[in-house]
């Protein structure tokens, strides 16, 4: 079953490569979606795929790379817009 999540990611997750990490990482588990910076310093994303994958994703946002800290990572329900890659946006 397809699940598709928006991902709230704080803490030290910018300047740390938190994004490439995050785009390598969900390319290797075949989601698609996307990734950006956030004007107030956090991280957001878009996670789409089946489940389980989707659900081992978010667990790996609060690890991250080896330099991020990562305060929280709060996950919502979204609906599909259609995402069949997974991409980096620009800032917001």
């Amino acid at each position: 079953m397809t699940k598709i999540l928006h991902a709230a990611i704080t803490g030290r997750v910018q300047g740390v490569g938190y994004r490439a990490w995050v785009v390598d990482r969900a390319e290797a588990l075949g989601l698609a979606g996307w990734v950006r910076n956030c004007r107030d310093g956090s991280v957001e994303a878009v996670f789409k795929g089946e489940e389980d994958k989707v659900v081992r994703m978010l667990d790996e946002c609060w690890r991250g790379p080896r330099s991020a800290v990562v305060a929280s990572v709060v996950a919502t329900v979204v609906a599909d817009e259609g995402w069949h890659d997974f991409s980096v946006k620009p800032t917001n």
